[in-house]
């Protein structure tokens, strides 16, 4: 991947994004306990790359793989939580790809009570609106498992269209996956 540039990098660096109802922050060591009980409730990770979390430890080894994004300029996870301070989900660019392209792949949890309440349809825009303006993003895409249809509605009510199936594109839980490629570009509209 191409250096992201001095602008992207503080983007990338900085502190956290706010919404009327949510604020995000980068996924931090203070986070471990939110993050161990959502990502081991397996109707959570049911369409995600992961199988649910066993211990703390795996909610460590998905901190120290946020951090590393952030390091590296690759990518960045937030923490989202309400203004009560109560954890609502993550959310964040999983790659940023600098080097022949300006793009990055979204991806978001929320935890399992607040499904269908709004989080997304709040916090989808705000970072959204971070990728095409501060990072320069020019086109963002998003990988959405078949069956996961609530995802695939936000994704489409936020100006994504659903460009590509991508047969056996990935593979985990002992087997290949099918993914529906989502994008959006920066004049799309959303």
């Amino acid at each position: 991947m191409g250096e992201p540039s001095a602008g992207a990098r503080q983007a990338l660096n900085r502190s956290g994004l706010a919404s009327t109802n949510y604020e995000l922050t980068p996924l931090s060591h203070s986070d471990r306990a939110d993050l161990f009980a959502h990502l081991s409730d397996a109707r959570t990770v049911e369409h995600m790359d992961i199988e649910p979390l066993a211990d703390l430890a795996g909610a460590d080894a998905v901190i120290a793989w946020a951090t590393g994004l952030a390091a590296s300029g690759d990518g960045i996870r937030w923490a989202i939580r309400d203004r009560a301070g109560a954890f609502a989900g993550t959310a964040g660019f999983n790659a940023l790809v600098r080097e022949r392209g300006s793009r990055g792949e979204v991806a978001y949890d929320v935890v399992r009570p607040r499904w269908r309440q709004g989080v997304m349809a709040e916090v989808l825009p705000l970072v959204l609106d971070h990728g095409f303006r501060a990072l320069g993003l020019h086109r963002i895409e998003a990988m959405v498992t078949p069956g996961n249809a609530a995802s695939a509605a936000l994704l489409e009510r936020h100006g994504f269209a659903r460009e590509a199936v991508l047969r056996d594109y990935a593979f985990w839980k002992g087997r290949y996956w099918d993914q529906w490629l989502y994008a959006r570009l920066t004049g799309d509209g959303g």
